[in-house]
């Protein structure tokens, strides 16, 4: 990693981190998720540092996702880097989700895939009037990781099942109807919220971003929120599908032409993971079983399929293995959600109250 790709300083008492690849929309790297874990384990022990801000240079995005061309690329050397890569980050993820710290996550911008994973857990979560969340996966072969399938499963009625089968984009407003996010404050006010911060203490910096909240604007997921609950509250991929196609509504014509671009092997795994991930008391609980998953389509190829359709080839004509959700088999889900050997398993544990 160029020793330029994270900023890590510390500013009185705040520990600051800046993802700093503006170029790749700042895409977390392997080595970046090592540093940011070091650094965090460093200042949760340190009682000169009160709380940490996380943000993005820039300007244009926090973070567009894990560094998945690595990935890819990686992939004929074997399934080594992509285990290590994921593991490290589910456990940064968890990190950030039990730092016993405040931890200000400020979502300006682009922030998909991974970069949900740095900020969605977070203790203070700011969106601004530029932001755009999402989590894309089943476009590329993969369910939502990084702890999305916990954050999804704790959304308002389907809005979760919507968001992560289809990828939809949030705004602002959006994501704070989801509850990937608790406030929004203007890119111009962040600046200040910032030099603020450095002379607040921790107990104040709730009272510091809500004196700076203005208003997220309209919230999409509100409007279509009653097709929604409706149509995504089937347990299985095909009955949602039927309920969109017997709806003549434009909401669902469109969510129709996005759930039949993605991978079928994707769209049923995430349903059932979302479905489990309801069932969890923890965020780590999730971590485990998406760990799984996600390792698993990458062995079978699933994922570097889509990678090498959307972002290597660019042919957007990926050839899911099976092509349709009908071969996609019970037995099939059931394996993939199995436990691994036990000396592969990710292991997290949630901390005993």
């Amino acid at each position: 990693m160029s020793s330029n790709d994270l900023l890590i300083r510390v500013e009185g008492r705040i520990g600051r981190l800046t993802m700093n690849r503006p170029a790749a929309l700042n895409a977390l790297t392997y080595p970046m998720v090592g540093a940011l874990t070091a650094a965090l384990q460093l200042w949760a022990a340190d009682p000169a540092i009160d709380f940490v801000i996380l943000d993005g240079a820039g300007g244009r995005a926090l973070c567009a996702g894990g560094d998945v061309l690595s990935l890819y690329h990686a992939h004929a050397q074997g399934p080594a880097f992509a285990r290590s890569f994921w593991r490290e980050e589910y456990h940064l993820n968890a990190l950030i989700g039990r730092y016993p710290k405040p931890f200000v996550a400020i979502m300006d911008g682009i922030v998909m895939g991974g970069g949900i994973g740095l900020s969605g857990h977070a203790s203070h979560r700011v969106v601004t009037e530029k932001s755009m969340l999402a989590m894309p996966e089943t476009s590329i072969g993969l369910i939502p990781d990084v702890g999305g399938t916990w954050l999804l499963s704790q959304a308002s009625g389907e809005l979760g099942t919507y968001l992560g089968l289809t990828g939809a984009r949030m705004n602002a407003a959006d994501a704070i109807t989801a509850d990937f996010a608790d406030v929004c404050i203007h890119t111009s006010s962040i600046g200040d919220l910032v030099a603020k911060l450095g002379t607040t203490v921790a107990d104040d910096i709730d009272g510091e971003l809500f004196a700076r909240a203005g208003h997220a604007g309209a919230a999409k997921l509100r409007d279509i929120r009653a097709e929604i609950d409706a149509t995504f509250s089937h347990d299985r991929v095909e009955d949602i599908i039927a309920s969109l196609e017997a709806n003549p509504s434009d909401f669902a014509t469109r969510t129709l032409r996005d759930l039949t671009s993605k991978s079928p092997k994707a769209l049923k795994f995430t349903l059932a993971a979302l479905r489990y991930a309801r069932q969890q008391t923890s965020l780590e609980a999730c971590l485990n079983m998406e760990f799984r998953l996600v390792t698993r389509l990458y062995d079978d190829g699933e994922f570097i399929e889509g990678v090498r359709a959307l972002l290597i080839d660019k042919d957007k004509a990926p050839k899911w293995q099976p092509a349709t959700l009908a071969d996609v088999t019970d037995e099939m889900v059931m394996r993939y959600l199995a436990p691994l050997p036990p000396d592969q398993e990710l292991g997290l544990s949630a901390p005993v109250a």
